[in-house]
């Protein structure tokens, strides 16, 4: 490969992982392998400047504005990137050259927070505007209701300032991550790969309430633009807006000379253990506010101010165990178990392997002597296998075929690296499909929340999901225990579960958690079988002909109904009452909205997302999730996002739930 086509690969493997970054808010490398990939192409284009372009990663900043959270907001001031430097060499450099023209001039040294850019302006005193960083040049996304949420932005100043846009970084401290990933986990969902992730994720939500239960935090660490006082320096800056009652950047420090400012970056390399958040390394900025302007900015970067990356700490340890675990969504998980070494200022004695894939990449075996290292400056990874130190006789190490946790058969799920529990009654992941079960978009069985449900399967009253419908057998005993409440809790909760047994069979069939079957395809499956015996004895060819199933979810399908456990489990639900034949002669109120597609976007007035789905469909409507020409009209209520945008450059006309009901009416 010549130079120009190694320049041209890297750009193209540089902008791809800027928009996994930045735009998808789901990076596939860590931070370390992505500067080594910017480094190696820095230092081509300055051997080959005939290779030079405008639009290289190396000069453009990486994200683009989107309109996922709002409308698009110009920017007053650009938000910029910082140039890295990672030794320090470098980092005596960058002061010397500026000792060079200012040679008293100061430095602040700061903790560079690892979260999602955004700028907020006050006038007079009282915030107008939170802009995320988007393109970082001309536009960023308006998340003015998103970031009012967040506990750390001042609303309100002390002073009346005519005009103040300060920027800070969102971020999430370690503990409220967890708490969000173990809920997502809790309900099945995708969880987020680290805080900042889930960071950038939570501020782009439409709904603000989100922004508020994931408890974002903010430091604010620069003045943009101020109008009505001046500062000379940024120190200065910074105390100010400690004073207007913000929570500006904590613990920077004030350098004199190169040796000062190293000590304060290795101070805070130090201290990353201690810390409640993630930090990617230390910035190191002029203080004074004219120096600043004298050396000015490069389209990308200011000329005043770099950051310091910290390398990966890593360290060798042998594998003394391989834990399996299981998930509440069945999946079973491998985890390497070793000596404990340090890391980062914390203890570390184990790493998720992640999948037997990963196991084979590594050719990891019990025994072997492994490198670890922090990914993200927070979570463990094994990065390799030290194979000339592997003790003679150790075997590859295979996942069982069997659930560690029950001993159902374990499968490897189509095209992924996933192998599950085939059991869903395993008692790992038993709790995840009732509430699957009683959920909102399956059997409705309202009041019927996750501390009742674990209550009660730890007092064994339920093992799966058959026995809901048999607890009214045990109602004296369940008052007498308060394990729901007291009598009348007990009772409302009893008939919410009597009720649901009217249930049409799309919401039944939802709720038995087979795998890729969801309420659409449910209702699609109901559609096509009047009775839910029909899908025990329908074969793939069956099941393949009906929209919404693929060739994987009809596998599922006739899987899920040959397997005896889960026919006894049917067997009891019928025994029991739950409805098995579908309502067809209840499915259809009127033709008032036949041959109509709608589709529904922010939140409505007076009901759920569901429910207008079900409304619709009632009156002869089509429900689609996605703006298209065939669209005939958007349902749109407040807080609407990409949708309404698409449906204005289609010519979709867009109407509210008010109009909608009068359609009807």
């Amino acid at each position: 490969m010549d130079v120009k086509q190694e320049i041209e690969k890297l750009r193209s493997e540089i902008n791809y992982h800027n928009d996994r970054y930045y735009n998808q808010d789901n990076p596939e490398i860590s931070d370390y392998e992505y500067d080594q990939l910017m480094l190696r192409l820095r230092k081509l284009e300055e051997e080959h400047p005939e290779y030079a372009t405008s639009d290289s990663p190396t000069v453009k900043i990486g994200g683009v504005a989107k309109r996922e959270a709002g409308v698009l907001v110009k920017h007053n001031v650009p938000m910029l990137s910082l140039q890295d430097v990672f030794n320090k060499e470098e980092v005596y450099s960058f002061v010397e050259k500026i000792k060079k023209d200012r040679p008293h001039a100061l430095f602040t040294v700061e903790k560079k927070i690892d979260g999602l850019s955004v700028a907020l302006r006050y006038q007079e005193g009282q915030l107008v505007r939170g802009i995320t960083r988007g393109d970082g040049i001309n536009y960023g996304e308006d998340v003015t209701e998103n970031v009012k949420m967040i506990k750390d932005v001042a609303l309100k100043l002390k002073e009346q300032i005519p005009y103040l846009e300060v920027r800070g970084e969102v971020y999430m401290k370690n503990k409220d991550f967890e708490a969000v990933n173990e809920k997502l986990e809790a309900a099945g969902k995708k969880t987020f790969a680290n805080p900042r992730n889930c960071s950038a994720g939570t501020l782009r939500q439409l709904n603000p309430k989100i922004v508020k239960e994931r408890k974002l935090s903010l430091f604010v660490f620069n003045i943009q633009e101020l109008q009505g006082k001046e500062f000379l320096s940024h120190s200065e800056s910074l105390e100010w807006l400690k004073k207007q009652g913000m929570k500006v950047v904590e613990g920077y420090k004030v350098c004199s000379s190169a040796d000062e400012v190293w000590q304060a970056i290795v101070e805070i390399g130090e201290s990353r253990g201690e810390l409640e958040y993630d930090i990617d390394g230390a910035v190191v900025k002029v203080d004074d506010l004219a120096d600043r302007v004298y050396f000015g900015t490069t389209s990308k970067v200011p000329k005043w101010a770099v950051a310091y990356k910290y390398p990966p700490e890593e360290k060798e340890t042998i594998v003394r165990e391989i834990r399996l675990s299981v998930g509440r969504t069945g999946r079973i998980t491998p985890t390497a178990i070793f000596d404990p070494i340090r890391l980062c200022g914390t203890n570390v004695e184990k790493a998720t392997l992640h999948n037997q894939d990963r196991i084979d990449e590594l050719d990891l075996r019990i025994g072997d002597t492994i490198v670890v290292r922090k990914a993200g400056e927070i979570i463990p990874e094994v990065v390799k296998v030290v194979k000339e130190k592997r003790p003679e006789g150790v075997e590859p190490y295979k996942i069982s075929s069997t659930c560690p946790s029950c001993g159902a058969p374990a499968t490897r799920d189509l095209d992924t690296a996933d192998i599950r529990c085939s059991n869903l009654n395993c008692p790992a992941q038993l709790t995840q499909h009732i509430i699957n079960f009683v959920g909102r978009n399956a059997m409705d069985i309202k009041g019927f929340g996750e501390a009742y449900i674990d209550t009660l399967i730890k007092e064994g009253y339920l093992k799966d999901i058959a026995d809901i419908y048999y607890l009214y057998q045990y109602r004296d005993e369940l008052i007498e225990k308060g394990l729901i409440g007291k009598e009348k809790n007990t009772d409302k909760l009893l008939k919410a579960i009597e009720d649901s047994k009217k249930n049409d069979i799309d919401r039944l069939i939802t709720g038995l958690g087979i795998r890729n079957i969801g309420r659409q395809a449910a209702t699609q499956i109901k559609n096509h079988f009047k009775n839910l015996r029909d899908l025990m004895n329908a074969t793939v060819e069956d099941f393949i002909v009906i929209p919404d199933i693929g060739g994987i979810s009809a596998s599922a399908l006739v899987e899920f109904f040959a397997n005896p456990q889960n026919q006894q489990i049917l067997d009891r639900l019928e025994k029991a009452g739950v409805n098995f034949a579908s309502l067809e002669t209840n499915s259809v109120e009127d033709a008032s909205l036949t041959g109509l597609t709608f589709v529904i976007t922010g939140t409505l007035p007076s009901m759920g997302r569901s429910e207008m789905e079900e409304l619709i469909k009632r009156h002869g409507g089509k429900v689609s999730s996605s703006v298209s020409k065939k669209t005939s009209y958007l349902v749109a209520g407040e807080n609407a996002g990409s949708k309404l945008t698409k449906a204005n450059d289609l010519g979709v006309k867009v109407i509210s739930e008010a109009e909608l009901l009068e359609m009807i009416s």
